[in-house]
């Protein structure tokens, strides 16, 4: 309630402000040197030629304008955003003055003038205190001075700024246009006029079809929304001074992005960028790389690279693998396109691909979380404006791939990397897995196969074992049958011996050396068996392809067993924990033994990469 309050008021010193200003520039004298410490821009006109979303980084390059300018002034906005300005001027002076500055290429071409009727309090000049003087005619009939007392007229009890107080006084302080004047007013407007209008709506969040200039039942509803979220009657046809206020809040917004179209050529890409927050940086393919300007915590990446929907899949799983996408939040894949969008405490991004005519074309955008309202509008802009162009794509070897690219970084992108990796088997159809305790021991999250979340079902603490359950069902190509007695001499174990390293599981050959642990106990077998820390987790496969176990870590690790010595817990022991996370194991039938070839292709089957991550 207080921020809609908030909002209110803020409207209510813009319209009233936009009504002011034209007629104190008609009557105040133009200033013969620049003031020092106004704290009102009202009455005078001003360039504007940039804008920043923090009051740090409009500063710092307020400072670095004053290089360049005597008459450098800064404000901050109701918007939140804080606005960089030469003057002040008269409205003649300010338009001679940016042609002039245009014409010599010494300010940015969306520079524009200003009257201030959406600037609020002065931080530049560092300092700056005293308020901008106005024309003695002017003094007594500022229907906003003094600010102070009218801020705390429209003040309720409760100390927070009260709706009802704020619409009585709009009524008393802007002329009255009724419904049909409205209308009348309106129907003078230009094609243009009337799509920067649906434009400015869709800026924020009030509209979201074509932007063609016509004022349908869509548009009404908009404009009608945009009014009872400013306190006004939601006639659904805006007044004049309605449309000066909406018109120049959003022009003030957006120069603030610095929105420009890039047409990136060897990309094949065009898009509206928003290039005060990055720059141009490099190309790594399949990236065009867009870095952080000026402090603003944005990153954008266009996305380019030949392929078809197979491609288009593999870079939707690899988005994934990077850390700056983080893992929660939504994602969509569908035939030839996909989006992506990941949240996290300091992190956001965005990312959209499309495939045609056997190119993968798209886009990522990440920025900070407390910048999101703001950025969210800038992703609507790329969004709408993204297209394909030409018929090319990013060439793979634009650049070389240089060594750290080879040794896990993707186009200068760090990898996520899960804290530990061990194996782990199906046990049944939907793809419930078994492996061991530690590989899921304090973990923020377990994927299976780096791309399905899982959890953990039920554990045996004894044994060091725990059953996951996939967070939606899968259908696994094969699971295990458990064989019903102790193997013959020859077995092998299906693992991820070298983690995520390799795409699929190997096999490793052995022998099974007894039915008890070093210690007589029934809870473990023992196997002359090189296996590494990754196999962990896998099953042991008899020679006809039964489940003769599962391989555990080495029980005392405080001795240095005999190299080739490993252990598995039998079946006897994993029937109670898969029974208690209701699985039931199922029995291997008697069997030949199979081909080394089948003997693999079902140990890959059933094995999968279980990875923990903080």
């Amino acid at each position: 309630m207080m921020r809609q309050a908030f909002s209110l008021l803020v409207l209510l010193v813009t319209l009233a402000t936009a009504f002011a200003a034209p007629v104190q520039a008609q009557t105040a004298p133009p200033p013969t040197a620049p003031q020092t410490a106004p704290q009102t821009a009202r009455g005078s006109f001003w360039l504007q030629i940039e804008a920043q979303p923090n009051l740090a980084g409009a500063e710092e390059r307020a400072s670095a304008w004053q290089g360049l300018f005597s008459d450098v002034a800064g404000f901050s906005t109701g918007s939140g955003w804080y606005v960089i300005t030469l003057g002040p001027y008269s409205e003649q002076q300010a338009a001679d003055r940016i042609a002039e500055l245009r014409s010599e290429n010494l300010i940015p071409r969306d520079s524009f003038v200003s009257d201030g009727a959406t600037y609020g309090a002065m931080f530049w000049p560092a300092g700056a205190t005293a308020p901008l003087p106005l024309a003695p005619d002017l003094q007594a009939t500022d229907p906003l001075a003094p600010a102070a007392d009218t801020t705390e007229a429209l003040t309720s009890e409760a100390g927070q700024p009260a709706p009802d107080m704020l619409t009585d006084t709009l009524t008393e302080i802007l002329p009255d246009e009724t419904p049909e004047e409205a209308r009348a007013s309106e129907s003078l407007l230009t094609q243009t006029e009337r799509e920067d209008l649906q434009r400015a709506l869709m800026w924020f969040g009030f509209y979201d079809a074509k932007l063609d200039g016509s004022f349908g039942r869509g548009t009404r509803a908009s404009m009608a929304a945009w009014q009872g979220a400013g306190g006004f009657e939601p006639t659904g046809i805006l007044t004049t001074a309605q449309r000066a206020a909406l018109l120049t809040t959003y022009r003030a917004e957006e120069q603030g992005f610095g929105f420009q179209t890039v047409t990136e050529s060897e990309a094949g890409i065009e898009a509206t960028l928003p290039l005060a927050l990055v720059a141009f940086d490099h190309y790594e393919p399949p990236f065009v790389h867009f870095t952080a300007r000026d402090g603003s915590e944005t990153r954008i990446l266009l996305l380019s690279q030949p392929g078809d929907e197979a491609a288009l899949a593999g870079l939707y799983d690899t988005l994934q693998t990077l850390q700056i996408m983080p893992a929660t939040g939504p994602r969509s894949l569908q035939g030839d396109s996909f989006t992506l969008r990941g949240e996290s405490a300091g992190l956001v991004t965005e990312a959209f691909a499309t495939t045609s005519r056997g190119m993968v074309k798209g886009w990522l955008i990440s920025w900070n979380p407390d910048t999101t309202p703001n950025m969210d509008r800038a992703v609507s802009t790329l969004r709408a404006s993204f297209r394909p162009i030409g018929d090319r794509a990013l060439d793979p070897g634009l650049v070389p791939l240089t060594p750290a690219v080879k040794s896990g970084l993707l186009a200068g992108l760090e990898i996520k990397k899960p804290r530990l990796s061990r194996s782990g088997f199906y046990v049944d159809a939907t793809g419930s897995v078994l492996t061991t305790a530690e590989a899921v021991a304090q973990c923020g999250r377990i994927t299976l196969d780096g791309r399905t979340e899982a959890t953990v079902a039920a554990t045996d603490a004894a044994n060091g074992l725990a059953l996951l359950k996939p967070a939606s069902p899968l259908a696994p190509p094969a699971f295990a049958a458990f064989a019903p007695g102790t193997p013959n001499t020859e077995i092998a174990v299906a693992g991820y011996s070298y983690g995520d390293m390799l795409p699929a599981p190997v096999l490793t050959y052995g022998r099974f050396a007894a039915a008890e642990g070093l210690d007589g106990g029934t809870a473990l077998n023992r196997l002359d068996l090189a296996a590494r820390e990754g196999d962990t987790g896998g099953p042991v496969l008899t020679a006809s392809g039964a489940v003769a176990g599962i391989l555990v870590p080495q029980p005392d690790k405080t001795r240095a067993l005999p190299k080739g010595t490993a252990f598995a817990a039998p079946p006897a022991v994993l029937a109670a924990l898969l029974q208690s996370g209701g699985v039931t194991p199922a029995a291997a039938a008697e069997a030949a033994p199979l081909t080394p070839q089948d003997q693999i292709a079902l140990g890959t089957a059933m094995t999968v990469l279980v990875s923990c991550w903080d």
